[in-house]
């Protein structure tokens, strides 16, 4: 048995500053709600009770005991095309646009997103940039009475799964002839509607609750994303959102893959979606602490790894894929992109926003999507990593990493946010596009910003310029607030 000794500083919110032994050896600031594990994992790969993590009893620090992993056979992925999950379409709402190609060209070229934020009136913030969507249009998917009312939040959120249903053959005609309680919507949020939310507190404040709108409520929680894209196209499968900050949409890719391997629904409308570059969101990030303040360069300001970074720069957006068993991929003759094999979620169980010390909960997230995916380390070339340039974040993700890949020679590891910022609840959506497309092309987008690395960061960050790399599986990380942790895991389809 192997005792892992944890130490639990109380920390601030979030650290500006790191020393030197923090640097060395803290190990991520992660996140993860618990969805039921699938229950087709072969035998083989299950872990018994003696795995289970036991902790003393105080609440800032304990001792984890773990058992070592008994030896097990070769994993081995999924055969069963009921229980086989692929990828048949994705859509976005990006800094870069709505569409999928020109996203992903703009990210192997290496441009930057960021800019100074002219939605509002930031000259009297301390941070005035972000990765704002600009020259935003919803026309021909959201008629105009109801554009002119809504949250940003839900209209990305709806451009960006009808675009996906559209990539995937699945337009309105088409899902008119089909079992629509088979199909699914699970589109996650980390704010829900916060411009409706502060809109409608300073109507109470300013007005009265008699100015109130109606929309008020229907229109800030978040759950609404999913439903109004049900409602608009009368997909009447499982639907519901999940709000695990900054894992959200890997979340969401992990319980819609299970709700597909039960049985539950032959197709999913999944990811994430966010809207919070408006006063309250960037007001709140500066309150944290957490947010770069490099205001004369803006284009400089998200560097994941690199010495000189300062804090994550906000983001927003959509990221939507089609999830689907390939059985009832096959049966309606739909073009395959990608294969999800499978994934994890896990908890810190330590600090609304300080990464444990010893990194158990992000390397165990690690190792329990490679088992779910029937995945083993030694298969793995590529990480899209969560790597949003804060101090003490990078480092342990990149720790993490480390402990459950034990030759990293052949591995890229790249930050999609050192170009868009940090999408928070849509991050893990737009990510995950950015693996597939990774996959589906060949070439890994590179991580800009890349001056000064940190001399342990000993990954191929894939600096500042593309690279050509045949990926065998990839994944994407993506942790949030209150210790929340998500893996996924893509491959290419191969029959």
């Amino acid at each position: 048995m192997a005792t892992i000794a944890g130490t639990c500083p109380l920390g601030t919110l979030l650290r500006n500053s790191v020393s030197e032994n923090n640097r060395k050896n803290s190990v991520v600031h992660y996140e993860g709600l618990r969805l039921p594990q699938r229950t087709q994992i072969p035998s083989s790969l299950t872990t018994s009770p003696s795995h289970y993590i036991s902790a003393s009893s105080s609440p800032r620090c304990r001792t984890i005991k773990a058992m070592a992993s008994s030896s097990v056979a070769a994993p081995k992925r999924e055969k069963d095309p009921k229980k086989r999950v692929v990828i048949t379409g994705m859509g976005l709402v990006s800094v870069f646009g709505s569409d999928i190609e020109t996203f992903y060209n703009k990210l192997l070229e290496g441009e930057s997103g960021i800019s100074l934020i002219d939605r509002f009136d930031a000259s009297s913030f301390s941070v005035r940039f972000g990765g704002q969507i600009r020259d935003f249009s919803s026309e021909g998917y959201i008629d105009g009475k109801n554009d002119r009312r809504l949250d940003d939040c839900w209209r990305y959120c709806i451009v960006a799964g009808k675009r996906a249903l559209d990539d995937a053959n699945l337009g309105q005609q088409v899902l008119d002839t089909m079992d629509k309680t088979r199909i699914g919507v699970l589109v996650g949020t980390g704010m829900g509607g916060l411009t409706a939310f502060s809109s409608g507190v300073e109507s109470l404040i300013q007005k009265g609750y008699k100015k109130i709108t109606p929309f008020f409520i229907p229109y800030s929680i978040t759950n609404m994303g999913s439903a109004l894209l049900a409602i608009d196209t009368g997909l009447m499968g499982p639907n519901y959102s999940i709000s695990t900050a900054c894992a959200t949409a890997n979340y969401c890719f992990y319980a819609a893959a299970n709700h597909i391997r039960r049985g539950e629904a032959d197709i999913m409308v999944v990811g994430g979606t966010e809207a919070a570059i408006m006063p309250t969101g960037v007001g709140g990030f500066i309150a944290c602490r957490a947010l770069s303040q490099r205001n004369e360069h803006p284009k400089k300001a998200s560097r994941p790894w690199d010495k000189d970074r300062d804090g994550f720069v906000m983001g927003e957006g959509s990221g939507v894929l089609i999830m689907e068993s390939l059985e009832s991929a096959t049966k309606r003759g739909a073009t395959i992109i990608a294969e999800y094999l499978g994934g994890a979620i896990t908890c810190d169980a330590h600090h609304m926003t300080d990464p444990r010390s010893d990194g158990l909960g992000v390397s165990s997230c690690i190792t329990k999507s490679l088992e779910d995916a029937g995945v083993s380390p030694e298969e793995v070339n590529y990480v899209n990593a969560h790597a949003t340039s804060t101090l003490a974040g990078d480092l342990a993700e990149v720790n993490a990493i480390k402990k459950v890949f034990k030759d990293t020679s052949e591995l890229k590891m790249n930050a999609t946010k050192s170009m868009i910022g940090h999408g928070l609840g849509a991050a893990g959506g737009l990510e995950a596009i950015a693996t597939i497309k990774a996959i589906t092309t060949g070439w890994v987008h590179p991580t800009i910003n890349q001056d000064n690395l940190e001399p342990s960061v000993t990954i191929d960050t894939v600096p500042n310029v593309k690279k050509q790399h045949e990926v065998n599986v990839g994944i994407s990380n993506s942790f949030g607030f209150g210790g929340h942790n998500s893996v996924v895991v893509f491959a290419p389809f191969r029959p």
